[in-house]
């Protein structure tokens, strides 16, 4: 039978988040950046990676801290947790601040009344496609947010966070194989990399981990809308056939959040449905 033939293969209930929370971070208080959601089309949208993330640690037994730069759309996934029996609390800041990003972890610390996971899920695509179309100010705003933000929240969270606690970096395969035609971009996940090392290296002696978790093509608010600017996009040769769902990307943060991956520290993981490693 032609793939073209073939049913589409039913999704298990964790990539439709419908899988009832297994208390694997029972006790946990985790800070989620970027725990909103852009909404595209209210009537339409998918979840997002960190609506997803947020709702799924709290299923699992965590307080979250959701913190994004608008107020609107983290109370939205602030209100979704509590609609579940979950606790949440709200944050509004903007990673491009340092001062907010110091407040930030501040006021997580005293909702939380301690920190010991940090989720970074930040970052942006902007600017015209290719070098030729790159600007100087393109370039600087894109690694402000996806770089130099993600630095600051380390900065400000690590000396404060518990021991043997966990920092996700949520990356993109876009760091290690060129496609997003944006160079800033590109550059900006690439070079996550070496941030989330030096992390893990400065978290060890505390047992403190940093890993990376690396979507592919996500079904997403943000992924409909790059899809609208780039139509090619959706054309991607995904080796499963379809993009991921934003749980898909949860449930890897989970593991490196919970103490399944306790001995696992400075690693990247690839959720793309094989685009990395079979195409």
């Amino acid at each position: 039978m032609a793939d073209e033939e073939r049913p589409a293969r039913a999704l298990p209930a964790e990539s439709q988040g419908q899988a009832a929370g297994r208390g694997r971070l029972k006790g946990r208080r985790i800070l989620v950046v970027g725990g909103g959601q852009r909404v595209v089309d209210a009537e339409t949208d998918p979840v997002g990676n960190g609506r997803a993330m947020s709702l799924l640690f709290a299923r699992e037994g965590a307080h979250v801290a959701v913190a994004d730069v608008s107020r609107v759309a983290a109370q939205a996934t602030a209100d979704l947790i509590a609609s579940e029996g979950g606790r949440a609390s709200v944050i509004t800041a903007d990673i491009r601040k340092p001062d907010d990003v110091q407040r930030m972890v501040e006021e997580a610390r005293a909702a939380l009344g301690a920190i010991d996971g940090l989720v970074l899920n930040v970052g942006v695509g902007v600017g015209a496609h290719g070098l030729a179309g790159a600007t100087a100010a393109d370039w600087d705003a894109v690694l402000e947010i996806n770089l130099r933000g993600p630095m600051l929240a380390c900065k400000a969270a690590l000396p404060v966070m518990e021991e043997g606690g966990s920092i996700v970096f949520i990356s993109s395969v876009a760091g290690v194989t060129a496609g997003s035609r944006l160079p800033a971009y590109d550059a900006s996940k690439a070079a996550l990399g070496g941030l989330m090392r030096h992390v893990a290296l400065e978290g060890a002696r505390r047992g403190i981990r940093a890993n990376i978790v690396m979507p592919g093509l996500v079904d997403t608010p943000l992924g409909r809308l790059a899809t609208r600017g780039r139509p090619g996009r959706a054309r991607t040769p995904v080796p499963f056939g379809r993009q991921a769902t934003g749980w898909e990307i949860a449930y890897a943060a989970l593991f490196f959040m919970s103490d399944e991956s306790v001995y696992a520290t400075a690693q990247i993981l690839a959720i793309d449905g094989g685009l990395t490693g079979i195409s």
